[in-house]
């Protein structure tokens, strides 16, 4: 599905932007994956990778300022050629109460979220409205875009400002044949998620949702991997809910 193109994923260490990178992998993309420097997970998952018989990259950067996307743009070309995928999945979060909510982590929050989404799209979009050849990016937004949660203020605003972005930039790049889409998470299966809750939790929670379980990042990455590909091609300007049918639990729960 994917044989010859090379994907950029930010993110790509642990969680939703693992999943996304080894399904784009399994589906015939070498990949460039990218996490921060600090990451424990990168050299891990690149050698999962090469294991499918893949070419992949690991870049160890900070992908929240432009300096640094314009590094990870750099490296991506000079190690693979070209970029046909971008995958952006910055994310920064942390719960307070918006009566008590810090300015600073409002504008860590907006920055890791939102702004590193742009930095890294425009990069990588003006490279492929130059090279002529069309290409396929991709927004990990949230349910929260659109449906925010309690104590998430940052957050809330920080997704629904990606769904907008992303809205905007496929208007414009329709015309280069760049499809611009976005996935809009539920409740992901994540070794943060792990972290945040107890197994208990989880379990509870899971069992709210209409399908019962929390999504898996895999589930996530074979999304992904369609958006990448010739079968998405008239497929643009959208935000792909994949929650299990998280937004209507409540309907859900009353009916059952």
């Amino acid at each position: 599905m994917l044989s010859g193109k090379i994907a950029l994923v930010t993110g790509a260490g642990r969680g939703i932007g693992r999943g996304c990178a080894l399904e784009l992998a399994k589906a015939g993309a070498d990949v460039v994956a990218n996490d921060r420097p600090d990451s424990p997970d990168l050299a891990g998952l690149v050698t999962e990778i090469e294991a499918l018989g893949r070419r992949c990259v690991g870049i160890a950067e900070n992908a929240f300022s432009r300096e640094g996307c314009q590094a990870i743009f750099e490296q991506s070309i000079e190690a693979m050629g070209s970029i046909d995928i971008l995958i952006s999945n910055p994310a920064f979060s942390q719960r307070a109460p918006f009566s008590e909510y810090p300015a600073d982590l409002w504008e860590q929050t907006l920055k890791g979220t939102l702004t590193a989404g742009f930095h890294m799209s425009q990069i990588v979009s003006n490279y492929m409205v130059e090279r002529g050849a069309g290409g396929k990016i991709t927004f990990i937004s949230s349910v929260q875009g659109e449906l925010p949660a309690a104590l998430s203020v940052a957050y809330n605003a920080a997704k629904a400002g990606v769904n907008h972005m992303m809205r905007t930039i496929a208007m414009e790049l329709c015309q280069h044949r760049i499809n611009v889409n976005a996935i809009a998470p539920g409740w992901i299966d994540t070794p943060g998620e792990r972290l945040a809750f107890t197994e208990e939790q989880i379990r509870e929670e899971g069992a709210q949702l209409p399908w019962g379980r929390l999504g898996l990042p895999e589930e996530i990455g074979k999304v992904a991997a369609f958006l990448s590909s010739s079968a998405a091609d008239y497929i643009t300007a959208t935000v792909l809910p994949v929650d299990g049918g998280f937004r209507y639990r409540q309907e859900f729960n009353a009916n059952g």
